[in-house]
């Protein structure tokens, strides 16, 4: 719950318009207050008289923390700026024939707030009586923008990919771990041709690409282990069984040893090996035979 509500605060904090500065203008007839944000503030104005205040809300705007500065006018006394949640509010310390106009700048990236005096409306005997809370008439409409649905589309489609994304994730997920836990290794060896069902199982012992068409590769079969040179020509080098290589540098350590040999083939020099495709023949018929017995 409070991972949504923190998603549903993203707009107001991303797109609020934060004051950067604000100064204090005293004239013989007036008292001016500028604000400046750090973009165009377009949210919504409303005043509250009470006590000799004047409480004044800026909907969607923001200030780091809270600004209090003592006056010597006969218009205002004191002003204090604090940031609440999604709002900044404004307090001015003023007498009760006080009244407070808003109004904005051209580009809307900055707003006067004056104070003058009100009139002969403001004589009367029960004017702070009690609260009252109206519209702070500025130029523009202060209403709900269309910027606003603009922020909460965007909104409402971030989240509408997040879920979509997080489903997406899970079923590849599910999808990859059978498919892992299901591999079993080859229940019939290609290396030893379509002959007969041999009911061993073949592994991959070792591996090693020597260059872009040739690889060497050792391979498990029953209590054997076969070394074969697998590419442009498939070869079986050799055949462990006691003397298998138990770890890479076994493995690495053997490949060394036949180093020359190794060479001699790729080079295509003559050699006294046994071609694989014989071999291949001999020991499916070799294990044919010791698995009928």
């Amino acid at each position: 719950m409070k991972k949504i509500l923190f998603l549903l605060l993203i707009p107001f904090m991303l797109f609020a318009s934060k004051i950067l500065s604000y100064n204090v203008y005293e004239r013989s007839d007036r008292v001016d207050v500028m604000l400046t944000f750090d973009t165009p503030y377009d949210g919504v104005i409303s005043q509250q008289t009470l006590d000799g205040k004047i409480i004044i809300k800026l909907e969607g705007a923001s200030i780091e923390s809270e600004k209090t500065k003592s006056l010597n006018s006969k218009f205002i006394s004191e002003l204090t700026i604090s940031p609440i949640t999604s709002y900044t509010q404004i307090v001015a310390v003023v007498p009760n024939d006080v009244q407070v106009q808003a109004s904005k700048t051209v580009d809307s990236y900055g707003l006067r707030l004056r104070l003058d005096k009100q009139g002969a409306a403001a004589t009367e005997p029960n004017a702070t009586a009690a609260a009252a809370s109206t519209a702070l008439p500025t130029g523009p409409d202060l209403q709900i923008s269309a910027g606003y649905y603009v922020v909460m589309a965007i909104l409402l489609a971030t989240l509408g990919f997040v879920f979509y994304l997080k489903k997406k994730m899970g079923a590849v997920i599910s999808q990859t771990k059978p498919a892992a836990s299901s591999a079993k290794p080859l229940k019939k060896p290609w290396m030893f041709g379509g002959k007969t069902e041999v009911h061993e199982e073949l592994q991959v012992r070792f591996s090693k690409q020597l260059d872009q068409v040739n690889r060497i590769v050792m391979v498990d079969y029953g209590n054997l282990s076969y070394l074969i040179l697998a590419g442009q020509s498939n070869i079986l080098l050799d055949k462990f069984e006691d003397d298998k290589p138990l770890n890479k540098n076994e493995f690495e350590d053997i490949l060394r040893d036949r180093n020359d040999e190794l060479n001699a083939i790729l080079n295509n020099r003559p050699q006294e090996k046994e071609p694989f495709q014989t071999y291949k023949e001999k020991a499916a018929s070799i294990a044919y035979d010791a698995y009928d017995a």
